[in-house]
């Protein structure tokens, strides 16, 4: 599983490089007032003015959006300086290159038209990947490297397979290993801490071999919410996936010494798999073996790969990165004769002029660590790829879920990728090979200037300033909000589809009651106000069967050399056993990894369909809020219980799929402290079961009986099994009795209960202790005669037990004679 280290090749330092492109490319001219200006939508210029506009130091913006891909464009067109260009054929490139970004026809990725002229210092990739190392060093190195990483505008991927599993031991220390998702949680907590470029916090990836001896921690590392910056994927090899098709065992490898540590069931594990990214999203897959034995492995001696980039589509190998940019597919149709058609020969013209570009990107990119820039100018990895797609279809009136979309899917990414090559082999006649051409799956080939030349990439923000659907994906709705919410930024805007409008009112069905409809539901749906072909033209996420997902990202994998971004979008009512079909699907039809999400497994979305704030849906979810809606009727039963403070009514309450919902206490006369007290808490816990959560309401049940069990104080009452230390303690019994908890803090047996049990029926499972007459069931099973000796009241603002009571006029304690008297 080791890597071998890069090659001893010697490049000119950055700063040498940059002194020889400024000597001859000069400074920046002003803007040509010749060259066109761009067409930019509300939304592309509010992310434009937010996050892209260079600004002075005292945080005013200082240029307009024709100034920024006039920057973008003179700086990289400069890097023609290195291969002999004066500055008169700088200017030429350099105008080619901002007709191409004003046109929105090609967008570099963020990083790029952030920081790419500016002089600031941060580099213009968006990805790169991190080795972490089986030590205490090279952990923290990686830890420093992900913050140097962040602050400059990148993202970071890491493979945390190398870590020995937790309770290993520490020769060096004779200590023990806490093993990978404890370090996990710290190179979380340090992302917290860093905007990428002061702009944006950092996303990563993080990766875990399926046979590392933690995988099962693994999967289950972000049901707390403990790690919030982080996509995980599982790392599945073939001998799992054999294992698995065999319902068969397969082997737990200890990566310190690759000696066999044991087995598990492939089924079991893919099941865990598939429940948990049904819960939360988390983790995705990536088919290790087939990345590495394709052409996302290009040299194979700096290999395996073991990671990606944060969203998948990008296999780096340790301290590799690539330079991404997204063709925008909308902007490629012709109307010929009235009829449009797609545009093939502008295609292979702006594929040409952008790996030209990407190529230049990596000359004057300021990478932030030496061992990436001389990983990166080894391989000299680009990545070019499209977006627009379902923008492109709805031109052309072809659905998204349509044999016909999966032809022509191919027959553009196949266009996309023989022109890249074809241009990466004429600038290698001019620019040289990358330099371990020798070394590389090409070497029988013609000589490439690039390893890698094509990804698909999701293009986020960057299709939001194309005015272009994003990546591959289909619609997302017909009329959605973007919200983006965090410390540092709080944006949301409204999206309606203008060619949906535009179709409407030529064909005559635009009405009140339609946009009404549409602005409330964000999808179209089975409307009876809107023709059936129209319908299947503007087709959204939810709408479509998984298949059609899948089937579309393995179209474009097919003439994609790295990988490909695609979600699988399921409606929040899909089941788990979907997604492990999914999963498998993926499997079977060849993709390198896959990712889905379920609608509402997160607390918080960036895309929430229609337009309206709050709207509720049949399941009582609010997007974007945090709380479930309380339905107006709900069932429950209620638990009389004794405890140290009296005798405590505790009523669990249900949802309609018999999941908890809320939790009332009564103990002790009203306007007590106890009662107070009792009440504070049956408030918090119905709060935490009614939030949002990757874990459902049982079990956070489950897990808040857990720590309440066995909470004592200065007495209790019942014996043995049926001891209750406190009031929390008895909440503990309701809920663990309720459902079938077996909770084990106190020593509570699991007894057979069902839902709407009685508090008597309760008492009377409970065995009785010995001695004790089962005159009254409840009161035999649970209280002691000690006990029942004992005045129960209120709590005592001296010692604090529950022994005030009210008596003769005045309010004394009877555990410690104090008296307010």
């Amino acid at each position: 599983m080791g890597n071998k280290k890069l090659p001893n090749l010697v490049f000119p330092t950055y700063q040498k490089v940059r002194q020889k492109i400024d000597k001859k490319a000069g400074s920046k001219p002003p803007l040509p007032k010749d060259l066109p200006k761009g067409k930019w939508s509300e939304q592309s210029l509010k992310v434009l003015e937010e996050r892209y506009l260079f600004r002075d130091d005292q945080n005013k913006i200082t240029e307009t959006p024709e100034d920024l891909c006039w920057r973008v464009a003179w700086e990289v067109a400069s890097a023609e300086a290195v291969w002999g260009a004066n500055r008169k054929l700088i200017t030429e490139k350099a105008r080619d290159f901002y007709r191409l970004l004003i046109s929105h026809q090609f967008l570099p990725n963020s990083p790029t038209l952030m920081n790419a002229g500016t002089k600031n210092g941060l580099q213009y990739s968006g990805c790169f990947v991190v080795p972490v190392d089986d030590s205490l060093v090279g952990i923290f190195d990686a830890i420093k490297y992900q913050a140097l990483i962040h602050q400059t505008g990148g993202g970071t991927g890491f493979s945390f397979s190398r870590l020995r599993a937790r309770g290993s031991i520490v020769k060096s220390s004779r200590g023990v290993a806490s093993g990978p998702v404890s370090f996990m949680r710290v190179f979380d907590s340090a992302t917290n801490e860093i905007k990428q470029g002061g702009k944006r916090r950092g996303a990563n990836m993080g990766i875990l071999r399926v046979d590392h001896p933690d995988i099962r921690e693994f999967i289950h590392c972000k049901e707390e919410g403990g790690i919030t910056n982080f996509n995980i994927s599982v790392g599945v090899t073939d001998a799992f996936m054999k294992a698995y098709k065999e319902d068969g065992e397969y082997k737990l490898v200890n990566p310190k010494n690759n000696e066999v540590t044991g087995k598990l069931k492939a089924r079991e594990i893919f099941e865990e798999i598939a429940q948990n990214a049904w819960r939360t999203g988390d983790p995705g897959l990536i088919f290790l073996d087939r990345v590495n034995s394709g052409p996302s492995n290009p040299v194979p001696s700096l290999g395996p790969i073991e990671s990606t980039n944060p969203c998948g589509e990008q296999p780096l190998y340790p301290f590799d990165s690539c330079n991404l940019g997204s063709i925008f597919l909308n902007y490629f149709v012709k109307e010929e004769n009235g009829k449009r058609e797609f545009d093939w020969e502008k295609l292979k013209e702006v594929t040409g002029e952008a790996v030209r570009f990407l190529d230049n990107v990596i000359e004057v990119n300021p990478f932030t660590l030496e061992e990436i820039r001389q990983t990166t100018l080894s391989i000299r990895r680009i990545g070019l790829g499209v977006g627009g797609w379902a923008d492109l279809l709805i031109a052309l009136r072809i659905p998204y879920d349509s044999q016909e979309a999966l032809d022509l899917a191919e027959m553009i990414m196949k266009t996309v990728q023989e022109t890249a090559v074809k241009t990466s082999e004429s600038l290698a006649k001019v620019r040289g090979p990358f330099p371990l051409w020798s070394e590389s799956i090409y070497k029988n080939n013609k000589p490439r200037r690039n390893s890698t030349v094509t990804t698909i990439a999701p293009t986020g923000s960057i299709s939001i300033i194309a005015n272009a659907s994003s990546g591959i994906e289909p619609l997302f709705a017909i009329a959605y909000r973007h919200i983006v919410k965090d410390e540092h930024l709080h944006r949301e805007m409204t999206f309606i589809n203008p060619e949906f409008i535009k179709v409407a009112m030529d064909q005559g069905f635009w009405s009140k009651e339609v946009e009404e409809e549409v602005n409330k539901l964000g999808i179209l749906n089975h409307s009876p106000l809107i023709p059936e072909e129209v319908r299947k033209v503007f087709v959204t996420a939810h709408e479509i069967d998984p298949v059609w997902h899948i089937r579309t990202q393995m179209a474009f994998q097919k003439y994609t050399e790295n990988a490909v971004s695609k979600t699988i979008n399921l409606k929040h009512d899909a089941k788990a056993e979907e997604v492990k079909q999914a999963y498998l699907l993926a499997w079977d039809l060849g993709c390198k990894g896959i990712t889905i999400f379920r609608d509402g497994s997160k607390e918080t979305q960036v895309l929430n369909l229609g337009l309206k704030n709050k709207e509720e849906k049949g399941d009582g979810v609010i997007p974007g809020e945090s709380l479930l809606t309380r339905p107006f009727v709900v069932s429950g039963s209620t638990y009389r219980l004794v405890t140290p403070v009296g005798n405590a009514f505790i009523t669990i309450n249900e949802d309609e799929s018999h999941m908890p919902l809320e939790l009332f206490i009564n103990v002790g006369k009203a306007g007590s402290d106890v009662q107070a007290m009792a009440e504070a808490l049956g408030r918090t816990i119905s709060t935490s079961l009614r939030l949002r959560s990757s874990l459902n309401p049982r079990e956070r049940a489950r897990e808040i009986a857990e720590q309440l069990s066995g909470i004592g104080g200065r007495r209790s009452v019942g014996f043995g099994p049926n001891k209750i230390r406190s009031l929390p303690d008895a909440i503990s019994v309701a809920l663990s009795q309720h459902y079938h908890f077996n909770v084990n803090g106190n020593g509570h047996s699991e007894i057979e209960a069902t839902p709407g049990m009685t508090g008597a029926t309760l008492a009377a499972s409970f065995p009785a202790p010995n001695g004790v007459v089962k005159s009254d069931p409840l009161a035999a099973s649970v209280i002691p005669a000690v006990a029942a000796k004992e005045k129960m009241g209120d709590l005592c603002p001296s010692c604090g037990s529950g022994s005030l009571v009210y008596e003769e006029g005045c309010s004394k304690c009877h555990a410690c004679g104090y008296s307010e008297c």
